[in-house]
């Protein structure tokens, strides 16, 4: 390995721990059957377990007098576990449960317009960014 590339692993190194501690909690809307409002508010606004808890979950349960919701943190595997289970009561009539999960702050909250590509919005998670930065020097040397 060149000498001069010490600097570089190790830059690149520290700059991934960096990143990857800031993703270690996330923060979500927390709320217990909200009827008619979507407990969208900072009051709402809870810190969730560091890593356990890795996404926001949201239930819109559609009853006789209004819309309900519940809002929490949850981890990977229950929320999915739930949302998958429900999906075939998530019809948006009466007595409908829809179970949604998501992953980035505050993505369990108020609704946000579409932007009208959403392929283009889509951002690359920062730490698969800064992998590849570290990793392609190494791809360069094999083949030189």
């Amino acid at each position: 390995m060149r000498e001069g590339m010490w600097p570089f692993i190790f830059t690149s190194l520290f700059g991934i721990l960096l990143e990857a501690g800031e993703a270690l909690q996330i923060q979500c809307f927390q709320c217990e059957e909200v009827k008619d409002s979507d407990c969208s508010t900072q009051e709402y606004v809870v810190n969730c377990t560091v890593n356990v808890q890795d996404m926001c979950q949201m239930e819109v349960l559609v009853m006789e007098d209004g819309i309900h919701y519940r809002k929490s943190c949850a981890t990977s595997a229950a929320c999915l576990i739930a949302s998958s289970g429900y999906q075939q009561f998530c019809t948006g009539r009466l007595n409908s449960v829809c179970i949604t999960c998501c992953n980035t702050p505050l993505c369990n909250g108020p609704r946000r317009k579409r932007p009208p590509n959403s392929a283009a919005a889509t951002p690359v998670p920062r730490l698969a960014v800064s992998l590849l930065a570290l990793l392609a020097p190494f791809a360069l040397l094999s083949f030189t």
